[in-house]
């Protein structure tokens, strides 16, 4: 006899979610322990994920009511208490090929299985008008909400975020919010309102502390969201103890995020992109850890699909018992979704994955042996198996991880070689220079990959057919490919490749040969700062010796206390340099900094600079705390080398800091402060004058 008893239903509900983890399954059998006594409570009163049936999603917009109810049904099963809907306008376009039912029927769908298995229902409802102030926009604002809520069978909370989207001042909104709360309460009794400062400026953040201080009563707490310039323990402190903290973690995004891939290979950057299947078991364990308990009451993750389903498990595991062990939890998600039989298996499989993703690729042999441990896997899947979306999402990854890596091994291999015919072009000219590096850059390779390649193909669409994800926008109209359709992106160029035949075509429409030379050497010697000098490829982990290094990841996942990288290319135009295109960056009012000793005291230096082109803003540089090299000006956003003089002065002491920074509290995603690529230049010719306007390069 097994009995499961509860406080109430629901504390039943998830007793036998966790009768059902730690049963053993086979055919016609299950199996369990022969002794079993547990008694066992939530950390966490809050514990759940967003789940928006919107075009935005990677997947979901493909899915019945009966896909929704099975996967809220899975995530029950570990502890999941709450999901959050998103109306039927939001940020997102109206309409996808892909849905099953109108939005608004699906919200109300929705709504209803959170009714019936007794979980909470929150809803995320962006103000996204650009004027709140008049009476007009605020009453239709009431109406349009009105018209969502009262449909819905269950509503607990509304949460409205301050930005991301939206954009109305604090005092503004609290005057369209204490309206809205009043008009909730009447539809739906009990339920209560939540906001962040998501996206505040510095002047907005004061005063949204100021009319906390007030404490509005029609108020039950905030939001720490992404997009947020102080950090969750400063918002904690600063807030009056009456309120309760939620935590709103992106799980569900590598780059551009508010938790990224530390030290992200630039070759998954460009092919993975943002969106990818993202297993990070141990890294959301850390972030988990650090920062959950101070936001006592709880999450709810921001999700944009089922490309994170393994980490939604592992905050709804750690949110009922935060001293867990991962690979524990790993181990009840593959017995439970994948056989009692691959248990041990599939849950080192999805750590392996994770470690993918540590270090330079082309270093990183785990890739290989990753494949191979899913191969094994694969060849003994039973044919239910092989259609269980669960284990062809880890599939899926395995072999295209294994794809981007061979290519690896191969493309630079290819640059190196038509380096090499440049190198000779003072004596075989610049035509056959020209002519033997684009052949070396368009030979063909042994394709060691190809097989590979058909495999992520044949998975993509099978995932199509099992979930409806959206790996490719021509093939399954996903809505972008920074959205998780990685599978075009696949064959990204792994090297300079586009940028050099661009070079090419400007090399040959110069006038005479000894400016083709002079441009050819200037490709040659890219990277070299010229003697007594130093080179820093920001973007680069192992090539950034002069970076200063901020917070530990451990301490500051989200990165506001120290430098991460940073990736700018265009998928469909592969010519930006690679040095150029990733760089590195921080955030909000946090500086960029570089510092160089053992200089030579006497001489004049020059520094060369790359700006990141991800985001357009301004930008400051500062030597020494006190010697400006060029004032807040807009930041070069063309990938072009911009030189300054360094003042003697700044190096007479053998050392140097540099210091870049961008306009104080912008507020917003805080980005904009990115350094590609520097150079620091003996200057042999000294200057007789220093200037802050930048050289001509």
């Amino acid at each position: 006899m097994v009995i499961v008893a509860g406080n109430d239903a629901r504390g039943v509900l998830f007793g036998a979610g966790k009768l059902l983890r730690i049963m053993d399954y086979w055919r016609d059998t299950v199996l369990m322990p022969a002794k079993i006594d547990i008694a066992t409570a939530p950390r966490y009163p809050l514990r759940g994920h967003q789940m928006g049936y919107r075009p935005k999603t990677n997947s979901y917009d493909g899915w019945s009511v009966a896909m929704w109810e099975q996967y809220i049904r899975d995530l029950v099963v570990f502890g999941t208490n709450a999901i959050e809907l998103i109306p039927p306008v939001s940020d997102d376009d109206r309409d996808s090929p892909h849905f099953q039912k109108a939005p608004m029927e699906m919200m109300i769908e929705m709504s209803r299985l959170a009714k019936a298995y007794g979980i909470e229902c929150w809803v995320w409802y962006p103000a996204i008008e650009k004027d709140y102030t008049t009476k007009a926009t605020v009453n239709k604002a009431l109406k349009d909400w009105s018209e969502v809520l009262r449909q819905l069978p269950r509503v607990d909370a509304l949460f409205v975020p301050g930005g991301d989207p939206g954009h109305t001042d604090p005092k503004t909104m609290f005057a369209l919010l204490e309206k809205q709360t009043a008009q909730l309460q009447q539809l739906h009794p009990g339920a209560k309102m939540w906001m962040s400062p998501q996206g505040f400026t510095a002047s907005w953040m004061n005063e949204f502390y100021n009319l906390m201080k007030q404490e509005p009563t029609w108020l039950e707490g905030i939001v720490f969201g992404p997009q947020q310039s102080e950090s969750l323990d400063s918002l904690r402190a600063k807030l009056p103890a009456r309120y309760k903290l939620r935590f709103y973690p992106d799980i569900t995004h590598c780059l551009r995020a508010q938790f990224p891939v530390p030290d992200w290979d630039f070759a998954y950057s460009v092919t993975l992109n943002r969106e990818p299947i993202n297993p990070r078991p141990i890294d959301q364990s850390l972030i988990f850890r650090r920062l959950q308990p101070v936001a006592a009451h709880g999450f709810l993750t921001y999700s944009e699909g089922c490309n994170d389903d393994v980490n939604k498990v592992v905050w709804s595991a750690l949110g009922w018992d935060q001293d867990m062990d991962i690979t524990d939890i790993l181990r009840d998600y593959s017995r439970y979704f994948i056989g009692t039989d691959m248990g041990e298996s599939f849950a080192q499989g999805l750590l392996s994955l994770e470690r993918n993703w540590r270090g330079p690729l082309l270093h990183n042999q785990q890739v290989e042996t990753t494949l191979l441990q899913f191969q094994e896997m694969e060849r003994s899947a039973t044919p239910q198996r092989l259609q269980n979306w669960r284990f062809q999402q880890a599939l899926y990854r395995a072999y295209y991880d294994a794809t981007v890596r061979s290519r690896l091994l191969q493309e630079p291999a290819q640059e190196e070689q038509a380096m090499a015919f440049l190198r000779q072009a003072p004596q075989t000219g610049s035509d056959v220079a020209l002519k033997n590096a684009e052949a070396a850059l368009t030979a063909p390779v042994f394709p060691s990959w190809a097989s590979l390649r058909s495999r992520v193909f044949e998975l993509a669409e099978a995932l199509f057919q099992s979930i409806h994800m959206q790996l490719s926008v021509p093939k399954y109209q996903a809505i972008a490919t920074h959205r998780g359709a990685n599978l075009d992106l696949i064959d990204y160029p792994l090297n300079n490749a586009g940028w050099l035949h661009k070079q090419f075509a400007g090399i040959r429409s110069m006038p005479d040969e000894s400016a083709r030379l002079k441009k050819i050497d200037a490709i040659v010697n890219w990277t070299n700062p010229g003697a007594g000098g130093f080179y820093d490829d920001l973007g680069n982990p192992a090539a950034q010796p002069h970076l200063v290094k901020g917070a530990s990841y451990a301490e500051d996942p989200a990165f506001l206390k120290a430098p991460m990288t940073g990736f700018s290319f265009e998928p469909t135009d592969p010519t930006t340099r690679i040095s150029s295109g990733r760089f590195a960056e921080t955030l909000h009012e946090y500086p960029l900094q570089m510092f160089y000793t053992d200089l030579d005291t006497v001489a004049q230096y020059r520094v060369r600079i790359v700006y990141g082109a991800e985001y357009d803003s301004d930008i400051r540089l500062v030597a020494n705390d006190v010697y400006e090299i060029h004032p807040m000006m807009e930041k070069n956003i063309e990938n072009k080398p911009l030189e300054f003089d360094i003042p003697a002065a700044a190096t007479k002491s053998g050392s140097l800091k540099l210091q870049w920074s961008r306009p104080p509290g912008l507020g917003h995603s805080g980005r904009g402060n990115q350094v590609a690529e520097v150079w620091l230049m003996h200057v042999h010719d000294t200057p007789t004058h220093e200037r802050k306007q930048p050289y001509v390069y």
